[in-house]
């Protein structure tokens, strides 16, 4: 049974294109703008971000663009790079 449950569901992503479905991948794992302080120093959450904008890439036959992505995809999780400290925090207003 869970199987006629999934057929529709796989007849439905049929409509779209292999990089139509990686670019909704890619969106659904980017962390949105509210979820950003909370999340940008997980790097499971960062390495699936880049990995999924990686694979964009590489449908596109970017591969340029698709190495440094895996590359930082592969530092989040051996623990080589941290994120960044928040570029707003800590800067008042200078005139």
């Amino acid at each position: 049974m869970s199987q006629s449950t999934q057929l529709p569901k796989t007849s439905q992503l049929d409509e779209f294109s292999t990089l139509e479905l990686a670019q909704s991948l890619m969106e659904r794992l980017s962390i949105s703008p509210n979820d950003w302080h909370r999340l940008k120093s997980n790097r499971k959450v960062r390495a699936r971000e880049q990995a999924a904008a990686a694979l964009v890439f590489l449908i596109k036959d970017e591969p340029q663009e698709a190495l440094p992505r895996l590359q930082q995809a592969t530092g989040w999780l051996d623990h080589s790079i941290s994120a960044p400290p928040c570029p707003t925090h800590g800067m008042g207003s200078r005139e």
